[in-house]
């Protein structure tokens, strides 16, 4: 893994890439270079503008990930306007451009304005279609008779207008609202609303709600279904016993079209690590699962050891039999100077379909920085 930029002044070139083999056997697409970003950036242009050239990240509800393009980025004061144009990334990130562009392209942008104090405001537009792979099915002729049929779909398409609006009064509350309206199929997507107080000396409440449709692809043949909305809430509060003591507690129900579903969450926080318990019940299914995590940094960061144990019990019918499922994570990260650690962890699963799953890791991480 390689995370490389060179700057020079207000440009850069930024890059991150990942190689990949199998060392004890070999594998049929082994080795793989993949490269998740590589692109050119100018910022400040005119104390204005920044640009964007080649494969870059997008952050986005309805189209998060990469893409190959540019972006333009143009910032004054209290206002702000980003737009986007590009085509999908080829599979397993590989260095090239995708083919027929013209069913697998994206663009949209985002206004967003903070010129009422204490207030976000932001309205975005985002279209992105995708060309599925062809592929072979076997069909039935006029005469009844399986014969093999390429089947090759026409491109699947998102296209959504999304709004914002957040508020903040810092120690007091913050809220934040998020709607998404589907311009193919004229309805509203989802609503989002979470909000936070912390207006009581070391309690802290959470309100979070959300209504949301399934995101389904315009030309999909999943649009053919029948398929309900959700309406989700929770509720939870941290209460800080200490300045290394924190208790968690949330509630959380999920109404569905004719069932509904609830979840319970408790927690323990303390600057060794942190304990919680978790149980689901109702159409969802029913789980009970603790874990336990401890991580602690000894010699001014020379030496960080970690742990990380889970146990959990899941059944989706209140008649089925319970199934098990065991995880210990033991790891550790050394790093003698700044700018070099390594990584060295240990992972064992056991369940009904993993049995006694032990996986070991080994990283290097060696950080520099080059400015031109």
């Amino acid at each position: 893994m390689l995370n490389l930029n060179l700057n020079y002044d207000k440009v850069s070139v930024r890059s991150y890439l990942n190689f990949e083999t199998d060392v004890m056997t070999k594998m049929e697409s082994d080795p793989r270079l993949r490269f998740y970003n590589l692109y050119f950036e100018a910022r400040d242009i005119m104390d204005l503008a920044t640009f964007r050239l080649g494969r870059q990240p997008i952050i986005n509800s309805v189209a998060g990930g990469i893409y190959d393009g540019a972006s333009l980025t143009l910032k004054k004061t209290d206002f702000k306007l980003n737009a986007f144009f590009g085509g999908n990334v080829p599979a397993y990130q590989k260095l090239e451009l995708i083919e027929n562009f013209e069913e697998n392209f994206l663009y949209g942008g985002k206004f967003t304005t903070t010129v009422i104090p204490n207030f976000q405001i932001g309205l975005g537009y985002v279209n992105k279609n995708f060309q599925p792979q062809k592929y072979i099915a076997n069909r039935l002729n006029p005469d009844l008779n399986p014969i093999q049929v390429e089947i090759e779909n026409k491109s699947n398409q998102y296209e959504f207008l999304t709004g914002e609006i957040n508020y903040t009064q810092p120690k007091l509350v913050s809220i934040n609202t998020r709607y998404d309206y589907d311009l193919n199929f004229n309805q509203t997507s989802k609503v989002e609303f979470d909000a936070r107080t912390d207006a009581v000396d070391r309690l802290g409440i959470n309100v979070y709600y959300n209504y949301r449709l399934p995101k389904i692809r315009y030309n999909s043949i999943f649009a053919v279904f029948d398929y309900g909305n959700t309406h989700e809430i929770e509720i939870g509060a941290d209460y800080q016993i200490s300045k290394s003591l924190t208790v968690i507690g949330k509630f959380g129900n999920v109404q569905y079209k004719d069932e509904n579903s609830q979840r319970v969450g408790i927690g323990l926080s303390t600057t060794y690590g942190n304990i919680n318990y978790r149980k689901t019940f109702g159409y969802a299914g029913e789980l009970d699962a603790v874990s336990l995590y401890s991580g602690y940094t000894f010699f001014e960061g020379l030496f960080t050891p970690s742990i990380g144990l889970s146990y959990t019990t899941y059944k989706l019918n209140p008649d089925d039999e319970a199934n098990n499922l065991t995880t210990l994570m033991v790891g550790a990260n050394i790093r003698p100077f700044r700018m070099l650690s390594f990584d060295l962890q240990g992972q064992y699963m056991d369940n009904k379909i993993y049995k006694n799953d032990l996986r070991l890791f080994f990283k290097l991480n060696y950080w520099f920085n080059l400015n031109i």
